[in-house]
């Protein structure tokens, strides 16, 4: 026979477990929801837009470090609230796509009505937080909102191959918010910024799009490969991958260092780009590419921030 004390000893362990499991599910699953993978790089191109507000408006960090933390936290908030609807709306086609399938708005781990009070909630908070540094970065931050939940979510995702273009709109204005949030002009730093942003993305997402053609076109949803096959992909990468070899020259000032970097990043990758043609594989150049274009966000956006370091203490 089992030992009364021990039986209650290893079911009060697997109680915890259990207990312990469900908690770290339910943490998983609100990672989810809010797309945390999406807040870290926008919030990596949000610091950089406030650190070369700074720079060229020769203002040290440690003054302003209430305001950074403003930024920081209310931008997270907005980006997270409009992943969280954008989770919401699109509950009926996630079950589709095997990067989607396991949402907690897919599997039920969250209720609805939840989620939906979650996506305003987090939103509101963000937009007010944002107030507090200046109202044209708030103005800004629900632009970025409203793009991404209601012109891109609701409207074009489902209708146009267009929405590709619509969404980098929300994607490019992270680095606005940082900025406007010390400097509240539109300042040609910051215009750069945003069109850095806005012609990453496409190339970014295209790719993404030709992997997972089969799962887009099981959803109903028309990216361009699924539409017109990846032979005009292809082009529209290259192209807009071109357009962004001179951009980095319009921010000479932060040295020839950024410079030499910047467009080595964009020589490989117009490189890669043009290897596409050449290769029988289009799903494996497809991944490269993928994999670059995050690199090549990261590492551009971090030497921005490197380079002048020196400069904002």
């Amino acid at each position: 026979m089992n030992n009364p004390r021990t039986f209650d000893t290893s079911s009060s362990l697997v109680n915890k477990a259990s207990a312990k499991d469900g908690s770290s599910s339910l943490w998983s699953d609100f990672l989810a929801l809010i797309k945390i993978g999406i807040i870290n790089s926008n919030l990596i191109t949000t610091f950089a837009g406030f650190w070369l507000a700074l720079y060229y408006t020769n203002t040290s960090f440690f003054d302003v470090w209430h305001i950074f933390l403003l930024t920081m936290i209310g931008t997270a908030f907005v980006i997270a609230g409009g992943c969280v609807i954008n989770n919401y709306v699109d509950r009926d086609i996630d079950h589709v796509m095997s990067r989607t399938k396991k949402r907690p708005t897919v599997t039920g781990t969250i209720g609805l009505s939840s989620i939906l009070f979650m996506g305003i909630a987090f939103t509101v908070l963000g937009l007010v937080l944002l107030l507090f540094t200046t109202p044209l970065a708030a103005a800004i931050a629900f632009f970025g909102w409203f793009t991404y939940v209601v012109l891109y979510t609701m409207w074009s995702k489902r209708r146009y191959t267009l929405n590709t273009i619509i969404g980098s709109f929300s994607g490019a204005v992270p680095p606005v918010i940082g900025w406007t949030a010390i400097d509240p002009t539109f300042h040609p730093v910051a215009l750069i910024l945003f069109l850095i942003m806005f012609i990453w993305q496409p190339p970014h997402f295209l790719a993404l799009a030709m992997m997972k053609k089969k799962e887009y076109k099981e959803a109903g949803i028309p990216m361009l490969p699924v539409v017109h096959g990846f032979s005009i992909t292809k082009r529209q990468i290259t192209v807009y991958i071109a357009v962004l070899l001179p951009l980095p020259f319009y921010l000479g000032s932060l040295g020839s260092v950024f410079l030499i970097i910047a467009t080595l990043l964009n020589a490989a990758w117009l490189a890669l780009a043009i290897l596409g043609f050449f290769m029988k594989d289009d799903l494996k150049w497809a991944k490269w590419m993928f994999v670059f274009s995050l690199n090549y966000l990261t590492i551009l956006f971090l030497t921005m921030v490197i380079v002048t370091l020196p400069f904002n203490y």
